[in-house]
């Protein structure tokens, strides 16, 4: 495993919404290009092609250009013309949405070994929601709070969406089971944990991060803030 050069974004959900256009305008500078890649696989249920919409029209906005790519199952994920689209991205947004379907689409699958691939040659991977969620390892299992499985781009770093409205009976029982190797981050809606390389974690938008370890107090900290999580983005 080597480092990576690459910027990581995990927002906690509430995308593409005016809130967020400080935090995306300065990941479209960090990846250097006007082109974003959409991946809506977690919204594979729920009309995928209205969040490549939805984000084409915000990103416009921006001065971007959104391409989505046709990735909702796991056949898509392993197609070859899929797979050299991310390889050579610059910027890659992956979609909110069901994440044990977005983990069964991408886990192990040549698409997302291509993306880290991207990310390792200095690309932008941001990821809103169930795709934040999913990046970690630890996961957050949606049923229950519990933990499964994810695909660690961001190791040992489990991830709770909308913190800022979650029910307090998942987010209590997320930190109770929380192991003592990881950290636990709840992010609120239209704020986004970006880390570049392995550079500090900083928290920007308009919410906070709220840190979670085991037998420590939490403790939040709010936009233009740096934190240390102790879990190092890493690279295949």
């Amino acid at each position: 495993m080597t480092k990576a050069t690459g910027t990581v974004a995990l927002v906690g959900g509430d995308e593409w919404t005016e809130p967020c256009t400080v935090f995306d305008t300065r990941l479209l500078e960090l990846a250097g290009t006007s082109e974003v890649l959409v991946l809506p696989a977690a919204a594979a249920f729920e009309h995928p092609e209205r969040a490549v919409e939805r984000a084409a029209t915000y990103f416009e906005g921006l001065g971007a250009r959104v391409t989505g790519l046709p990735v909702v199952n796991r056949r898509d994920a392993e197609t070859d013309a899929n797979v050299s689209a991310v390889r050579v991205a610059r910027f890659v947004y992956i979609a909110d949405g069901s994440p044990l379907h977005l983990r069964s689409v991408l886990k192990g699958s040549a698409f997302y070994e291509a993306m880290v691939y991207a990310y390792g040659r200095g690309a932008v991977i941001a990821a809103s929601g169930a795709g934040a969620t999913v990046l970690g390892d630890p996961m957050v299992d949606p049923r229950g709070g519990a933990y499964t499985v994810g695909l660690g781009l961001v190791p040992g770093l489990a991830i709770f969406p909308y913190h800022g409205r979650a029910a307090d009976h998942l987010r209590e029982r997320s930190v109770d089971l929380l192991a003592r190797d990881a950290v636990l981050v709840g992010i609120d809606e239209k704020t986004a944990l970006v880390r570049t390389g392995d550079g500090p974690w900083e928290v920007t938008g308009a919410g906070g991060a709220t840190v979670y370890r085991k037998g420590a107090k939490p403790k939040t900290v709010k936009n233009g803030a740096t934190v240390e999580l102790g879990a190092v983005p890493t690279s295949r």
